[in-house]
């Protein structure tokens, strides 16, 4: 078994400078998977700030009508604990088709280094990663250089 080659890997939001505005990813069509995980890398983030990582729904590929699911990632930052983390969040089974996370970001700023979706669990394996993937490499057993 190889993680790679069972599950699709997309960036869904580039990185984003310091500030206190919710962002949201692109949209992923979750046709063929079972789950997704969002990974929400951050930089600098000031003590104070309030971060939230959750996951929206929607029966069509639109930003209008998307619903927030229950359950998020985050909370209030202190001293730098926040500083070039990752929050972590899981989606198992959505309901509907499309999915996106949003990352709202309040009370002080924050950097986002960038989100990454990972989409597992799939009907068909091998998978095809997103364009957004430029390079990967797959090393069995690899010889020390």
């Amino acid at each position: 078994m190889n993680l790679s080659r069972c599950c699709k890997i997309t960036k869904v939001l580039n990185a984003v400078v310091a500030g206190q505005t919710t962002q949201s990813s692109s949209i992923l069509d979750m046709s063929g998977f079972e789950n997704v995980m969002f990974l929400a890398h951050l930089g600098d983030v000031d003590n104070t700030c309030v971060l939230a990582l959750t996951a929206q729904q929607n029966i069509i590929n639109s930003g209008t009508g998307m619903a927030t699911v229950a359950g998020s990632a985050g909370g209030t930052a202190a001293a730098s604990d926040y500083d070039n983390t990752i929050l972590l969040l899981d989606l198992i089974k959505p309901r509907e088709q499309f999915i996106r996370c949003q990352l709202a970001r309040g009370t002080a700023n924050a950097v986002i280094d960038g989100i990454t979706a990972i989409q597992y669990n799939g009907r068909l394996n091998p998978t095809t990663h997103d364009a957004t993937v430029k390079a990967s490499a797959i090393t069995l057993s690899p010889a020390e250089l």
